[in-house]
């Protein structure tokens, strides 16, 4: 990595976290209970589906994708997760793996038919987020199915540390997605092939399967997602996370992962989840209605996608 790089990147990491501060900042003048441990780990603790699954949106936008899928994905696996173990009464160590499958195998299906019929991700993975949903709701009829405590364990805080095994492990997701995306052969295709597709295609690298492995894992990482929001909430709801999508590509865009791929952070990602988390969750707290906060959040986005845009017209990142 050339100094100039890594100064990008401090810079980028140092914007990110310095947004963060101000948030917090701004927020524990403004309320009087923000500022406490209490607040900030419940932030961290509902937050690990968005986390999982924006490491996989950044895989796959790094690529030139895109997957608008995962929040009817995580639907699919929270009611292959119920089914299987209220009705079938499996336990969870079985139940888990046949979700992160299904999920997977959805995802790589997005992959496989972007790539080999040429198809825009964004119409697949449309598609798919209409076939999922559609799907979740006949396996549950339409209702939510309660699983109770076989499941909380992995969404509970731990008494030591308050934080759940979710976050936990969302936080080791992030470190092997950025592990991932810089020290290996498959990232340094992601973000070449994100870069320019043809010439990698034309040096004698094969593209598809790297792609298609691209929305595997964000596939994969759904499932991971189901079981996260199940144990939160004791539950499936075939309506849990409706516009998921939208808050993983916001934290991807947020943390600097560009729509044009070939540029992107694991870790950035995580810092614009986090950035989100604490903008919804101060704003909640200051008593702002729902709209507003969804017009907040919007142009935070927005701004997000100006600044990204500016940077790269004036070429101050690669």
């Amino acid at each position: 990595m050339t100094r100039r790089k890594i100064f990008q990147s401090v810079l980028q990491y140092a914007g990110l976290i310095g947004v963060l501060a101000f948030l917090v900042l701004t927020f524990s003048l403004s309320t009087e209970n923000f500022f406490q441990t209490q607040t900030l780990v419940t932030i961290a603790n509902s937050n690990p589906d968005l986390i999982f699954i924006s490491v996989g949106m950044t895989l796959v936008l790094i690529v030139g994708g895109i997957d608008l899928s995962v929040g009817s994905l995580l639907a699919l696996g929270s009611a292959v997760i119920g089914v299987l173990m209220v009705r079938h009464q499996w336990p969870v160590y079985a139940a888990v793996p046949v979700c992160c499958l299904v999920t997977a195998a959805c995802g790589l299906l997005n992959g496989f038919l972007s790539v080999w019929f040429a198809i825009p991700s964004f119409i697949v993975t449309l598609g798919m987020l209409e076939m999922a949903r559609g799907a979740t709701k006949v396996v549950t009829d339409s209702q939510t199915m309660y699983i109770g405590s076989r499941v909380e364990g992995f969404g509970e805080p731990i008494s030591v540390v308050s934080l759940s095994p979710a976050f936990l492990v969302a936080l080791g997701v992030v470190i092997l997605g950025q592990f991932l995306l810089t020290q290996t052969v498959f990232g340094r295709y992601c973000v070449a092939i994100g870069t320019n597709r043809e010439a990698v295609r034309m040096s004698g690298i094969r593209t598809k399967p790297v792609i298609i492995t691209a929305f595997a894992i964000s596939g994969f990482l759904c499932g991971l997602a189901s079981l996260s929001q199940t144990s939160r909430l004791s539950s499936a709801d075939p309506n849990a996370a409706i516009g998921l999508e939208l808050s993983a590509i916001a934290a991807c865009v947020i943390g600097g992962t560009s729509l044009m791929g070939g540029r992107g952070s694991v870790v950035a990602s995580f810092f614009g989840v986090l950035i989100i988390a604490v903008l919804q969750s101060g704003l909640a707290q200051l008593g702002v209605e729902d709209a507003i906060k969804q017009i907040v959040t919007g142009g935070v986005i927005i701004l997000a996608v100006l600044f990204d845009a500016v940077r790269q017209k004036f070429g101050k990142v690669n």
